[in-house]
């Protein structure tokens, strides 16, 4: 099994010199991210692999695979809590 992420569907993002605004419609409440979440938030329009978020992420700054990898992780690790991002397990 695989597991894809994918963000909320009522979510809507905002960009703002450098970060990013995130409001939740469903449950109100706003969230800002940096830079980097916000080029995952928008990377997860469609469902994506921890391996595929990465490679964007190194598609759009100059990092490496482990510095990517760590920042996705921990990116998903923060959202779990929060309806930002939903998780599907697909064979």
């Amino acid at each position: 099994m695989t597991r894809r992420y994918r963000r909320h569907p009522d979510l809507r993002l905002t960009a703002l010199e450098g970060e990013g605004v995130v409001l939740h419609l469903g449950t109100r409440r706003y969230f800002s991210v940096n830079e980097s979440g916000l080029a995952i938030l928008e990377a997860l329009e469609s469902p994506r692999t921890v391996a595929e978020l990465v490679s964007a992420l190194r598609d759009r700054y100059e990092v490496t695979a482990e510095q990517a990898a760590g920042s996705v992780r921990a990116f998903l690790d923060r959202c779990a809590g929060s309806a930002v991002v939903q998780t599907e397990e697909v064979p």
